[in-house]
């Protein structure tokens, strides 16, 4: 059986990191023997689906990228990041390989604790779907709150999730979504609210609390203990 690579990967690594007040971006501090970013950047280079991988970062940080990709067969761009997120991927999705690739894969580079097995199940809910996340339902109340900080409302938390990274996506969708929100000028704050403003489905595929987003000192100090543990029950 011949695998059909129809999947690029837009792996955004181009945050300044504001918030973690260090002078590297947080997706390229060490986090166990490598930067933040490979971890889940050498999962990607791995999967058979996977054809392309665009990388939106600044220039002086590609080299690592380059050096990494030699060992895979798994082709490597690069793309300029944007002002906002959809901006930087706006711009990967210029960079992909025509109208070959069928599905479009988007990914954090500050999510370094994701799995093969989360992606796939992400990859194969789009194929069905068209478009899916990952994510987790919330674990605690969540309040609304107005302008002044008084709660205003108490939303029912069993239909809230936390949305996270991949999101996958049909590739013509995204660049039909692409097009109405440039036209209209609409910022949105991740990948498959593109495609949600032309009221195409996306499925949420349950991922994992372990699958957290850098972005301040405490998460990567998490992540490595998360890492710590993982080695303890590989080598057990």
């Amino acid at each position: 059986m011949i695998t059909k690579k129809d999947i690029s990967v837009i792996f955004l690594a181009g945050g300044v990191g504001s918030r973690f007040q260090s002078d590297t971006p947080k997706q390229f501090l060490p986090l166990g023997h490598s930067p933040v970013a490979l971890h889940s950047f050498n999962i990607f280079c791995t999967l058979p689906n996977v054809s392309e991988i665009v990388v939106v970062c600044a220039p002086e940080y590609h080299e690592i990228f380059k050096r990494q990709q030699l060992s895979t067969s798994t082709s490597l761009k690069f793309a300029s990041p944007g002002v906002r997120r959809q901006d930087s991927v706006f711009n990967g999705l210029q960079v992909m390989s025509g109208n070959t690739i069928s599905y479009t894969c988007i990914h954090d580079a500050a999510r370094p604790l994701i799995t093969a097995e989360q992606i796939h199940s992400v990859v194969n809910a789009a194929r069905e779907h068209g478009a899916a996340t990952i994510g987790m339902p919330v674990r605690y109340t969540v309040k609304e709150v107005d302008k002044d900080d008084f709660a205003a409302n108490t939303p029912d938390r069993t239909n809230i999730w936390e949305i996270q990274t991949p999101q996958v996506i049909r590739t013509d969708w995204l660049k039909e979504g692409f097009d109405y929100v440039n036209k209209n000028n609409l910022t949105v704050t991740d990948d498959v609210s593109v495609v949600e403003q032309l009221n195409y489905p996306v499925k949420l595929v349950r991922g994992s609390h372990h699958n957290l987003k850098i972005t301040v000192p405490e998460d990567l100090m998490l992540a490595e203990k998360i890492l710590l543990g993982k080695s303890v029950v590989a080598e057990i």
